[in-house]
């Protein structure tokens, strides 16, 4: 009978462990990917914010603020401020609700014309992002931020 003296055991499964500081890897990639975004819509007078704005409140609206800012996961705060440009133009408006004291956000016909000509500069900076990072890469980063996205609503609702 052989000798099992030459036979190494099994090594345990050895884990990538993360080094540095999530947050702030998280934040200068997304910096980075914003700067990238506000070069190309810089060109309809737009930022990324504005836009994104725009487009959910094109596609969601009429919604109350509270609302948009659950779907786009932001505080109220950032909402408001961040929405404020956008009523002041008069690419959204603010309404009345169902009652008197809630609101209702719908995009205007001046917004949605905006919006329209914004987004060939919105699709030219994904295009050109794709083609940077490579569509393979784009895709594992959207599964990746996709899972953290569900793992913190998971917490959010417990």
């Amino acid at each position: 009978m052989p000798s099992d003296s030459n036979v190494s055991p099994p090594e345990p499964d050895v884990l990538p462990r993360p080094v540095g500081c999530t947050n702030f890897k998280l934040r200068q990639l997304t910096r980075r990917v914003t700067q990238h975004y506000d070069r190309h819509l810089a060109h309809s007078g737009l930022k990324t914010t504005q836009y994104s704005l725009l487009s959910h409140v094109d596609r969601l609206g009429p919604l109350p603020p509270g609302e948009l800012a659950r779907r786009m996961d932001m505080d109220a705060s950032t909402l408001s401020r961040n929405l404020r440009p956008l009523l002041v133009a008069e690419w959204v408006h603010m309404g009345e609700g169902v009652d008197g004291r809630s609101r209702v956000l719908t995009i205007t016909d001046a917004g949605r014309d905006l919006r329209r000509q914004a987004q060939r500069h919105w699709k030219a900076a994904q295009v050109a992002l794709n083609q940077m990072l490579g569509p393979a890469t784009v895709v594992a980063l959207h599964d990746l931020l996709d899972q953290g996205l569900a793992t913190f609503h998971t917490f959010d609702e417990t």
